[in-house]
């Protein structure tokens, strides 16, 4: 039996019969949903390795799933939607989505695009991690200190966490909300406007005036560009 538990979230019986009987077949366990405040609730209570999500939810749309996965998880998400747009894909990966799949899919392909996210998460499990570097940024975890252009950099323990969190999630965007709640642990009635400065003065010590290392976007969060 394969040790990863991958949740299935698609509304559409005969495509989630198709899913979970291929995840079956090539012994993957495996739970099920067919509505996305469902998946939200099967994802925090059973902790999936994988998640196999379609969009066009009867209740609420993929991307709220996503949304709302993202406050607390880094799971893999892999989408499998009829939406085959590129600005949809983009905007689905944007916001947190690790994969996308469109319909119509073959079973091989799907099988293939679960090993690969396997294969990531086992390599994240397997080595130890001591060191970031992304341009001139560079982060020793084990001394914790940082560094650009070789140069260290005197940061404030919020600035650290909040750059670290980055670091781990550079190339996604991470939510105001998924942000307060790694760094602060729970949300204030002024926690935006105080991750608003944080991320001002960080920004200036990283001399990152041009957005080129740390994005934002507007109404919804920051990025790390990889560089």
């Amino acid at each position: 039996m394969n040790e990863y538990l991958v949740l299935v979230v698609e509304d559409d019986k005969p495509i989630r019969n198709l899913i979970t009987t291929t995840l079956k077949m090539n012994s993957y366990r495996f739970i099920k949903a067919g509505k996305g405040k469902e998946a939200i609730m099967l994802s925090a209570s059973h902790k999936p390795d994988i998640i196999i999500l379609d969009l066009g939810l009867p209740d609420i749309d993929g991307v709220e799933v996503i949304e709302h996965i993202r406050t607390w998880s880094d799971v893999p998400i892999m989408i499998v939607s009829a939406r085959g747009d590129d600005k949809d894909k983009i905007a689905v990966l944007d916001k947190g989505g690790d994969d996308y799949l469109t319909k119509p899919f073959s079973v091989e392909e799907l099988l293939a695009r679960l090993r690969v996210t396997q294969r990531r998460l086992m390599k994240t499990e397997n080595v130890s991690v001591t060191e970031f570097v992304n341009g001139a940024l560079r982060i020793d975890y084990v001394s914790g200190c940082v560094y650009l252009d070789d140069e260290e950099l005197h940061l404030t323990p919020i600035e650290y966490k909040l750059l670290c969190l980055l670091a781990k999630n550079a190339g996604k965007v991470l939510t105001h909300k998924y942000i307060i709640q790694s760094v602060w642990g729970s949300p204030a009635d002024n926690s935006e406007a105080s991750l608003r400065v944080f991320m001002a003065t960080l920004r200036k010590k990283l001399d990152d005036s041009s957005q080129a290392l740390i994005q934002t976007h507007i109404g919804i969060g920051y990025r790390m560009m990889k560089l």
